[in-house]
């Protein structure tokens, strides 16, 4: 299932608003490789995926990824995306992502939810697990 909402992306050499589709039917995040260039510093996966695509036995390789910020409903979260070429949406944001940050998608409302104390978990969890190295 999925729903659309255009979101402010932002990288290590730009910024830019992209048309967004919330597919918890997709595993990763994704752009296309010229978005992705554009937004931030790309580099080689150590290993490359090999995925199934939404036609049954057609698998795409991908090779690189991206570090970026992205808004949504006024939170910063932060996310790998994959660089996917020949990408047919302008971004996706995929089950991991939605999963790691508590986004809900309401197909009921056409709504894309999020828990503001998501980010304040994560952060905590961070320097929780930062201080226990110290000890």
């Amino acid at each position: 299932m999925v729903l659309t909402e255009t979101l402010e992306y932002r990288g290590s050499k730009g910024r830019e608003n992209l048309m967004t589709l919330f597919d918890s039917g997709s595993t990763y995040s994704c752009l296309d490789p010229e978005t992705a260039a554009k937004l931030g510093n790309v580099e080689k996966l150590p290993d490359p995926l090999e995925v199934e695509t939404a036609d049954k036995g057609h698998f795409l390789r991908i090779e690189e990824r991206v570090l970026l910020d992205f808004y949504l409903n006024n939170l910063r979260l932060t996310d790998e995306f994959m660089v996917v070429p020949g990408l047919a949406e302008e971004a996706i944001i995929g089950a991991t992502t939605m999963q790691k940050w508590r986004i809900k998608l309401d197909f009921e409302h056409d709504q894309v939810i999020t828990d503001a104390r998501a980010n304040r978990m994560i952060l905590r969890r961070l320097i929780t697990n930062g201080n226990h190295r110290n000890q």
